[in-house]
């Protein structure tokens, strides 16, 4: 099928042909490549800074607009010198398509200058203003006011979106990435032809196309789907790290985890690696003994991807880790909270996300739940099992969620127990509507005679503002029903 674009640019040539030969803002025909790099570069930065991109026609007499037309090995240079004007002529980089169509019989090569995110797009080697637009059909260089429309239009240029690999011909892309786990965890089958696979890639920004010359395989592509972290210098540091201490502290490392895959594909082994090293205990379910781990998986799951979504990738040299000790789990990412986010509002709040690509990514491939559910998930569980609360810790450059071994009521601290009933009432809060003495105790795996101590517990959450009670008006505190503070 006929790409969209062409069938513009051949819409446009009419128009610009008949019935008086002339140039388009949007479009420009010539007879051949000018030797002049600069002059090119002009019009690949133009048409780059003009909505929608433009469109350079080969094959065309400039003259007297008769249709010449392009033989194959013409246009395959003229494609090449174009493509690498694109790529090392201007900055930021373009991005360029091109086709062979008959136009009256005649061959001409069209050459689609597609519009840049990020502008003003200018001549490399110069400032901002020595960008160029197009005006009256023709090439001129962009006035101040019209460098700052064009800056107002331009969109910051997004992490995931950056070029993680040297320029690559498909054929590595494809030995690179490990794009049939992603598919399987779509629970989609693999497209049989390579180029609809590069397609998909490109659509899933995993990959960025350079017309004729190869592929970028982008940050996205490879902490999604690396085979290999280790084959991407600036992201090799970026791969997680598990490692089991023995006892409390990290004097003695036990196991580490040899993380060197994409986060995706990676993500569901590396979940069953730590499963393996975790302590277990047994239930009975369905009248059959099972062996489970004392922290429940799905919090497990929920905090780690949470880590991996939300971490800095501009602070250099350090990447999410996992850290193992006989009495907790410390899960830690590069990167301090955002500053609209407050710690104790990050239970089923919205999350604003530093890698959105990467966060909707993961919510497609099933890693994590919805936005804004995982640490209300990770909660609920917690609670099922008995532990103790989760602990959230914004450290000088990173963030740290701890997750601890189960503790009877008598084993926490006050601070710990207060935490708990905090947590607890938000999880209240957004299912049955508030918390109740009996509520809480439940939590805690508590039997009625011990309401005194639960009582206890909520007046002190009471005193620190930690909560407050839902009808202030109720003077029975048997039945007091209770909501966080700012509920």
């Amino acid at each position: 099928m006929k790409k969209i674009w062409i069938k513009k640019a051949v819409a446009l040539l009419g128009h610009s042909l008949a019935p008086i030969p002339h140039e388009l803002n949007e479009l420009d025909w010539k007879e051949s490549l000018s030797p002049d790099s600069k002059k090119l570069s002009r019009h690949i930065s133009a048409f780059a800074n003009t909505p929608g991109g433009g469109y350079l026609v080969f094959g065309i007499a400039e003259s007297t607009a008769e249709l010449k037309g392009v033989n194959k090995k013409e246009a395959e240079e003229i494609v090449k010198k174009l493509s690498n004007i694109c790529r090392d002529g201007v900055n930021p980089q373009v991005a360029i398509d091109h086709a062979i169509e008959n136009y009256k019989k005649t061959p001409l090569l069209l050459v689609h200058v597609k519009e840049s995110a990020v502008k003003p797009v200018h001549l490399k080697g110069g400032t901002i203003e020595d960008a160029y637009i197009r005006s009256g059909g023709t090439t001129r260089q962009a006035s101040r006011q019209e460098i700052g429309g064009l800056m107002l239009n331009s969109k910051t240029p997004v992490y995931e979106e950056l070029h993680a690999s040297k320029l690559l011909p498909e054929a590595e892309v494809l030995n690179i990435l490990d794009y049939q786990g992603i598919f399987s965890l779509l629970k989609k089958p693999v497209p049989q032809s390579r180029a609809e696979i590069l397609h998909w890639l490109a659509d899933e920004k995993m990959i960025s196309e350079v017309d004729g010359a190869g592929y970028y395989i982008t940050n996205f592509g490879a902490l999604a789907a690396a085979h290999n972290l280790q084959d991407f210098d600036g992201l090799s540091r970026k791969a997680i790290r598990l490692i089991k201490y023995q006892g409390l502290n990290k004097q003695v490392t036990e196991k580490e985890y040899p993380g060197t895959k994409g986060y995706a594909i990676g993500f569901f082994e590396l979940i069953s690696f730590l499963k393996a090293l975790l302590p277990g205990s047994e239930i009975i379910k369905n009248a059959l003994r099972e062996e489970t781990t004392v922290y429940p998986e799905i919090a497990l799951r929920e905090l780690i991807a949470n880590a991996l979504i939300h971490q800095d990738f501009t602070i250099r040299g350090s990447g999410p880790m996992i850290e193992i000790f006989d009495d907790r789990i410390e899960i830690s990412n590069p990167g301090k909270l955002l500053p609209s986010k407050k710690i104790d509002r990050l239970i089923r709040t919205t999350p604003e996300s530093r890698n959105e690509i990467l966060a909707a990514a993961f919510r497609r491939y099933n890693i994590c739940e919805e936005r804004g559910s995982g640490f209300e998930k990770a909660v609920a569980a917690i609670e099922l099992y008995g532990l103790p609360p989760l602990k959230f810790e914004d450290l000088e450059n990173s963030f740290r969620v701890t997750l601890y071994s189960p503790k009877k009521f008598s084993e926490m601290t006050p601070g710990e127990r207060i935490e708990a009933c905090y947590q607890h009432s938000i999880i209240k809060y957004y299912s049955s509507g508030a918390m109740t003495n009996a509520s809480l105790r439940e939590r805690f795996k508590m039997h009625e005679k011990q309401r005194p101590q639960v009582s206890l517990v909520i007046k002190e959450a009471l005193a620190l503002n930690k909560i407050k009670p839902k009808d202030i008006n109720n003077a029975s505190t048997k039945f007091a029903e209770y909501i966080p503070y700012w509920g």
